[in-house]
């Protein structure tokens, strides 16, 4: 008799509605819009939830002409103390007590900035990779998982086990050769260059796609030159190269020509630079109150029609047909869900961010705080990913202007006064110093670390010149001028 064995595997599952839900998170507003309206064309099943107008009385309040509730959901309020701590759990304070009073309201406003549509370089890049013949759903779930994870300038500076730590906890098994195999896909797309890990690598991918189309010799040149001497180059040290790689000034000069062609900056130009930000999210303050309201631009609200009800209890009505209107009465079921389940996680994201960064929101910029995603995570419920993708591309509009909700996160670095000071904030230390200097006579790295030691922050030559690189400013000896 053969033996009996039980084995235990894991496999990946992924149901429509976690895609789904993964997939609008990821949308900025406007891409969200255009996905509705899609969505509306495609699925009978699904109706426009028609916006019912507001007006403001001559005493400033507002009158609404239905129940608020059934037109917005629920208006979201909480309370904190300076501490962090829920004003419900301590009593009632008024603002005199020094209670920060935080409201949440998801209703539309009339107040936000209008722009014209456009991709962002993000979903351009999923886009392109969708149309490759190898590239299934699963890849492009990958893909969105590194493109959620890179920095403002299309780097991926964390280590990919990161990436697949944010897919396992959405029940997508991976591991880092196949998060290695879709991040070189990455690279290739146009733009390319993008989800690379420095510069140099950057400029290689590049190199590397001109001489798919160019197979001439100052190509390969440049490319071996940036392999081998990236530093000598960068450094302006071309006596060295030409000793070390035996090769004439005029071929040097040639190879120099075609790198300064390539683009160190590609995912800035990945949208369109004309087109305005519209922000998901207005923040105001008043009275000792921070409010923030969620752009839904309520036009856009779905729900599922009921129009089709009897029509699917009718027998005589053929088999074929109900079933198709039941594959469509779910998808639209889940597409709501999924519509609604990204304004909660959205609403709760802003709540997070308000509690955290409230110095910020009422004094400005110079008040940011360090932040990372885990605090928001915990205190939302959400897991890393969730955080990433809420993030990514969504803005908010403040009295001292529209930032992107990723602006809120940074590291620290601690002051003499053993306070954390955002690095956010030091890099515009450095930067104003810099633009300050005297160009004759640049500052030097030792230089900048100590004068940021004379405004109280402790930071080591090494870091001023990491931070120095990250914002894409030369070496002292580079920045200076003759006259």
């Amino acid at each position: 008799m053969p033996d009996i064995k039980l084995q235990q595997s894991q496999r990946t599952q992924l149901s429509f509605q976690q895609i789904l839900t993964s997939q609008l998170l990821q949308l900025p507003l406007l891409h969200l819009e255009q996905r509705i309206y899609d969505e509306l064309q495609d699925n009978p099943m699904l109706e426009l939830v028609e916006e019912k107008k507001e007006s403001v009385d001559d005493s400033g309040g507002e009158i609404d002409d239905g129940n608020e509730d059934d037109m917005f959901g629920s208006v979201e309020r909480f309370e904190a103390d300076k501490t962090g701590v829920d004003a419900a759990e301590k009593g009632k304070k008024d603002d005199a007590d020094g209670v920060m009073q935080f409201t949440i309201d998801n209703r539309p406003k009339e107040s936000f900035i209008q722009a014209v549509q456009h991709d962002s370089c993000e979903e351009k890049l999923l886009k392109d990779l969708s149309l490759q013949h190898d590239v299934g759903t699963r890849q492009l779930l990958i893909a969105s998982e590194i493109l959620g994870n890179l920095d403002d300038d299309g780097y991926l500076s964390d280590d990919l086990s990161v990436v697949v730590e944010g897919l396992e906890r959405n029940d997508i098994d991976v591991d880092e050769k196949e998060v290695k195999e879709v991040q070189k896909k990455i690279h290739y797309l146009d733009p390319p260059g993008i989800a690379v890990g420095n510069l140099q690598e950057r400029l290689l991918v590049q190199l590397e796609v001109k001489m798919h189309k160019n197979k001439s010799s100052r190509f390969a040149l440049a490319s071996r030159i940036l392999a081998t001497h990236y530093d000598d180059f960068l450094n302006n040290r071309y006596e060295r190269i030409l000793k070390r790689m035996q090769i004439e000034p005029q071929e040097l000069e040639s190879a120099i020509d075609v790198i300064t062609t390539l683009d160190p900056h590609p995912f800035a130009g990945g949208g369109d630079s004309d087109a305005y930000i519209v922000p998901d999210f207005l923040v105001t303050y008043e009275k000792g109150r921070l409010t923030a309201v969620l752009n839904d631009r309520s036009n856009m609200s779905v729900q599922v029609t009921g129009a089709y009800d009897d029509t699917m209890k009718k027998k005589l009505v053929p088999a074929e047909d109900r079933k198709f209107m039941r594959q469509k009465l779910n998808r639209a079921k889940e597409f709501t869900s999924a519509i609604a389940m990204r304004r909660n996680t959205l609403i709760k994201v802003i709540e997070a961010l308000m509690h955290f960064q409230y110095d910020f929101f009422v004094a400005g910029p110079e008040k940011l705080v360090p932040l990372v995603m885990k605090d928001v995570a915990e205190k939302t419920g959400f897991d890393l990913s969730t955080i990433s993708r809420a993030v990514n591309g969504k803005y908010v509009q403040t009295r001292f202007g529209t930032y992107e909700l990723k602006y809120f996160f940074s590291g620290s670095l601690p002051t003499e006064e053993g306070e954390e000071l955002s690095t956010k904030i030091i890099k515009q230390y450095i930067r104003e110093l810099i633009e300050a200097e005297n160009n004759t006579k640049p500052l030097n790295d030792d230089k900048l670390a100590g004068m940021l030691e004379e405004k109280g922050v402790k930071i080591a030559r090494r870091t001023v010149a990491k931070y120095r690189e990250q914002m894409q400013i030369p070496v002292a000896r580079l920045r200076k001028k003759i006259f």
